[in-house]
This record gives structure tokens, sequence and C-alpha cells, in this order.
């Protein structure tokens, strides 16, 4: 029988493995923000991947926020981030949101 010790050190394990995954895949310190759209209102929240999308978007939406998902393209990396210029390119979503009916 599983005790409430044992699912916190499951809990810390995961946490753990999902972070260092995260690192190595891709950090939103990596990326650069769209600077227009941040001069348009919108405020950056973070990468996904595609497959993820539709429900960040709807999860956003029903919040009351307006919401793009942009491509990344090879302007938003940094300079330290060439080994994973093709996986980002294919596979991420940058998501911005600002409050519904924001400027246009």
């Amino acid at each position: 029988m599983r005790t409430p010790d044992d699912a916190g050190k499951a809990a810390r394990s995961l946490g753990l493995i999902v972070e260092q995954e995260a690192r190595r895949v891709l950090s939103d310190t990596q990326l650069q923000s769209d600077p227009a759209r941040i001069a348009d209102g919108w405020e950056r929240r973070f990468v996904t991947d595609a497959g993820r999308l539709d429900e960040v978007v709807q999860l956003y939406e029903e919040l009351g926020y307006d919401v793009v998902a942009d491509p990344i393209s090879t302007g938003d990396l940094g300079d330290d981030c060439e080994d994973c210029h093709l996986v980002a390119l294919r596979q991420f979503r940058m998501v911005y949101t600002r409050p519904r009916g924001g400027p246009r």
C-alpha cells in the first residue's frame, strides 16, 4: 500500500524529470519575444508543443483572453540554440495573450 510519503517522493522525482526534459528540449530563455506583438499589447505566456496548442488556446479563451500562437522562427532563437533550431521550428508555438478586445 502506498503511503502519502511514497506519493510525495514520486511527485518530486517526476517534477525533476519534467524540469530536466524541459531544459533539454527547449528553454523559454532561448527564445526572443516578438517586439511587434509586445508593442501591440500582447503578453508572451510560454512556448508549447503544437500537439497541446488547441487545449491551451481553448483554456485562455475561456478565461477571457484573445490568443495567438506564432510558429517559432529562426529570428526567435538565440545564438546559443543551434542544435534545437529544426525541432523548434517544426514542433513549437509561442503563445501570446491579451485581454479580450485589446488593441487591434
